[in-house]
């Protein structure tokens, strides 16, 4: 039967579930990163968390663990997500749990997704297993924030990252070189980097390419180059741009003037090389300022992308920040003092962390609306 109520040894190996569920941030998208424990007598006898995309989930890799699969018809199986019910990349984890004949199964939350939504608990109840459902619920829909966001709202989930001088500006008014003026120390910029292969992908628009000429790729990390999405309205940027280099694959949206119709215009993805992925053409009404960011959402989730970080520049932050959408915004404040230049952007939204990184500051934000 469907069990509500649970205990601490059940919080505990949930607990357990979403420290390792992390190993894969990053790596499965856009499946969401599971983690699961086995655990028989009081002791856990084996764990897994979702591997690479297209490889085993979380449930497979902790059974395929356990070395004496006689165990498993006397265990409980803790799972952050609800297993799958459905064929994709692999067989239905609810039907290998039946399939080992696994008594009881504790787990986190639902899955949102249509495809499973509540059937694999039903598998597992149709099979006569004990199941208990919501056990650590909000810190577990907190745990798989990407892909709640990208199958309930229908976008990526969008982390908002800028860093500021100590007077508000995100970069000075004139500078000599094509290239990044530094505001934070290196630890925080490689932080950064960090982030970048958490996400599948990285935004920007015209102006922070132009000024800056970056690469926004993983340099001081280890992890996999985030799909690089650049914003290019009026066609103005070359191929010889970083952006386009062969170290990451990128994503070009732009309109095209001669397409014009009335105050609509045609975007879609122009290939100055072979770095550039996909093939798509929306229309956007510029006329409305505040449809632009979710257009390019909806261009997002086309391409299932289930997270993006935006790093600029400053009108590009604030589009997404006047359309509300926005779910984290991750804002460094560094000494420098500039006195003038580009202003930071106008942010309004919940503080959850603030932490300094040597002299840096880090705030992070929650939009609550």
């Amino acid at each position: 039967m469907l069990k509500l109520n649970y205990n601490l040894s059940d919080q505990l190996y949930i607990t357990r579930a979403l420290q390792i569920a992390k190993n894969g941030l990053g790596l499965t998208r856009p499946n969401p990163m599971v983690g699961c424990v086995i655990v028989h007598n009081n002791t856990i006898i084996a764990e897994g968390f979702t591997s690479e995309y297209g490889g085993n989930h979380a449930e497979v890799n902790a059974i395929n663990n356990v070395q004496d699969k006689a165990l498993l018809k006397e265990a409980t199986i803790f799972v952050t997500l609800e297993p799958c019910s459905h064929y994709g990349k692999t067989p239905p984890c609810s039907d290998l749990i039946i399939h080992h004949q696994i008594p009881n199964i504790v787990i986190g939350c639902v899955d949102d997704n249509p495809e499973v939504a509540g059937k694999g608990i039903k598998k597992l109840l149709d099979a006569g297993r004990n199941v208990k459902v919501g056990v650590l619920e909000a810190e577990c829909k907190a745990h798989h924030k990407r892909f709640f966001t990208f199958h309930n709202k229908k976008r990526p989930y969008i982390i908002l990252k800028w860093a500021e001088s100590n007077d508000g500006f995100i970069a000075p008014k004139s500078k000599n070189e094509q290239k990044p003026v530094w505001i934070t120390n290196t630890y925080s910029r490689q932080l950064v980097h960090k982030w970048r292969t958490e996400e599948q992908a990285i935004l920007v628009g015209t102006n922070t390419v132009l000024h800056d000429n970056p690469t926004l790729n993983v340099r001081d990390w280890t992890g996999n180059n985030p799909l690089r999405v650049i914003l290019d309205k009026n066609k103005a940027l070359k191929a010889d741009c970083n952006v386009f280099n062969a170290k990451a694959e990128s994503l070009l949206i732009y309109h095209n003037n001669k397409a014009t119709q009335n105050t609509k215009q045609t975007w879609s993805i122009h290939p100055p090389n072979n770095t550039m992925v996909g093939d798509l053409n929306a229309v956007i009404d510029f006329s409305q300022k505040e449809n632009q960011a979710q257009q390019i959402c909806d261009t997002l989730f086309k391409h299932n992308i289930n997270s993006v970080i935006i790093e600029g520049g400053s009108k590009t932050l604030q589009l997404f920040i006047d359309a509300g959408l926005w779910d984290e915004a991750r804002v460094f404040k560094g000494q420098t003092i500039f006195k003038e230049g580009v202003k930071a952007p106008k942010l309004q939204g919940k503080l959850i962390n603030q932490s300094s990184i040597l002299e840096d500051l880090l705030y992070i934000y929650k939009n609550t609306n």
